[in-house]
């Protein structure tokens, strides 16, 4: 069954998240960016191993897949640089072999986001969530997805700016 759009202040992604853990009627969520860089079709990718029981979060893995949007320019070297030390700091940390920390492409069970107590407001939500879910010993899987360059908007994220964030929050979770 479809969901109406559910409309909120804009207090960011991670309020949005938090709103669809919330609201979900399902047993599954999925998280997709409404950019148009992911395709939907992927979706049920996603959600086979949480039906099957293999998997509690499961996510797009652009390492696996692709991506056109992590490669070009200085930001995007940046980028990438930055999302490699943080998966390489959680893998380090759970021995685990994770390949795309950041990816907001993603499923969850609804059982497992509701324990999360998720608390980020921007893009670091996905790290809080992943760090998160295999700090309570939920099972993580990845599956290969292609992300194509954005179709609609331009990221708001300014790396100059917010680069700190995503360190400080990747080493209060893991840490602390």
């Amino acid at each position: 069954m479809t969901r109406p759009v559910l409309r909120r202040r804009p207090k960011g992604k991670g309020d949005a998240v938090r709103c669809a853990i919330e609201e979900a009627s399902g047993e599954i969520i999925v998280f997709i960016d409404a950019d148009g860089s992911h395709d939907p079709q992927d979706i049920p990718k996603l959600i086979k191993p949480i039906e099957e029981g293999k998997a509690d979060l499961v996510i797009a893995s652009r390492r696996k897949g692709g991506s056109d949007e992590l490669y070009g320019d200085w930001n995007k070297f940046f980028r990438e640089f930055g999302s490699n030390i943080i998966t390489l700091l959680i893998n380090h940390k759970f021995k685990t072999a994770i390949t795309d920390s950041q990816n907001g492409f993603r499923a969850i069970s609804k059982r497992a986001a509701k324990e999360l107590d998720l608390k980020e407001n921007i893009t670091t939500i996905e790290q809080e969530m992943l760090i998160k879910v295999l700090k309570k010993g939920f099972k993580v899987a990845e599956a290969p997805s292609h992300e194509d360059k954005r179709k609609f908007g331009q990221s708001i994220i300014k790396l100059s700016k917010v680069w700190w964030r995503y360190i400080y929050s990747c080493l209060k979770y893991l840490y602390f």
